[in-house]
């Protein structure tokens, strides 16, 4: 049984995304939560993402969402140093803030500030290993720092049963020509 999912993707502005109003975030929440919510019924117990502004935190606010359908849900955020999004924006730090206080758990892989790149390498070691599946958005044909966690779930698939539901652009659009055909029902049924 997989209780454990890492989910994590595209960061808001490789998806030129630049505001949460945009159409594109509606879409892939939809795609998170209808993913989660297949997961959730055979028997998914944590969400664990990371901080990342986009995918990451989108999977964070879909989780909070679906808690009171799915009691025994939990939602984590791991970041992967103490120091993780200080020189965002104020806006930025606030909304990371803000989710971190409404999750179940969130804490910092290292127990120090950035200092060297073996923290963001150790970061995902420590997702990879303490998952039992990863659920990204994220396509290899279009390469972005997600690239990184692609390829360390490979590497994990390699060595254990630890398998991986990819959402590629291809999918993205699919799920968006569903989201539109749920809404324009909405709207003639309303």
């Amino acid at each position: 049984m997989r209780k454990r999912v890492w989910v994590t993707g595209y960061r808001a502005y490789e998806l030129s995304v630049f505001n949460d109003n945009d159409p594109k975030v509606a879409v892939i929440k939809y795609s998170l939560k209808s993913q989660l919510n297949q997961l959730l019924d055979e028997g998914l117990e944590w969400i664990i993402t990371g901080g990342q502004p986009g995918v990451e935190q989108w999977a964070a606010e879909v989780g909070l969402e679906l808690k009171p359908d799915y009691p025994q849900l939990r939602v984590a955020i791991m970041i992967p140093f103490t120091d993780f999004g200080n020189r965002w924006q104020e806006e930025r730090q606030a909304q990371l803030a803000a989710l971190r206080s409404q999750v179940d758990f969130s804490a910092s892989v290292s127990g120090a500030p950035y200092s060297q790149p073996r923290q963001l390498v150790n970061y995902g070691q420590f997702m990879s290993m303490h998952t039992d599946l990863a659920l990204m958005i994220y396509d290899p044909e279009f390469p972005g720092k997600a690239q990184y966690d692609y390829a360390r779930v490979q590497q994990q698939a390699a060595r254990r049963d630890y398998p991986l539901m990819l959402t590629t652009m291809d999918d993205l659009q699919e799920a968006a020509n569903e989201y539109g055909e749920l809404q324009n029902d909405r709207s003639q049924n309303e």
